[in-house]
């Protein structure tokens, strides 16, 4: 049995990968951070800003796992088509390394 936070956390995770609905968590989640609302009151100390700082964290943390497995991928797809098109052209060199001293 899982927690509900972790259950929150899996549910905001899912869906913020969800290309369909990413944006609208962004931007859900930005409403609620600017919004008077919260389920914990900011002016209790510390504990106010707990959730809010945890949203942040979260966000951040998330997107920017998006962007790096988006480069990655880009990565792998430049260098898979420059293998392609080396193959395909046959115009490879062999060079010998040669020490100068």
């Amino acid at each position: 049995m899982t927690s509900p936070i972790q259950s929150l956390y899996s549910w905001y995770r899912a869906t913020i990968r969800n290309p369909k609905y990413r944006w609208w968590i962004v931007l859900g989640t930005f409403a609620y951070l600017v919004s008077p609302f919260d389920l914990i009151l900011d002016f209790i100390p510390i504990i106010g800003e707990l959730d809010d700082a945890l949203l942040i964290t979260l966000l951040f943390t998330e997107i920017s796992q998006l962007v790096i497995e988006r480069l990655k991928a880009r990565r792998d797809i430049s260098a898979d088509t420059f293998a392609e098109s080396v193959q395909e052209d046959g115009d490879s060199v062999d060079v010998n390394a040669v020490v100068v001293e």
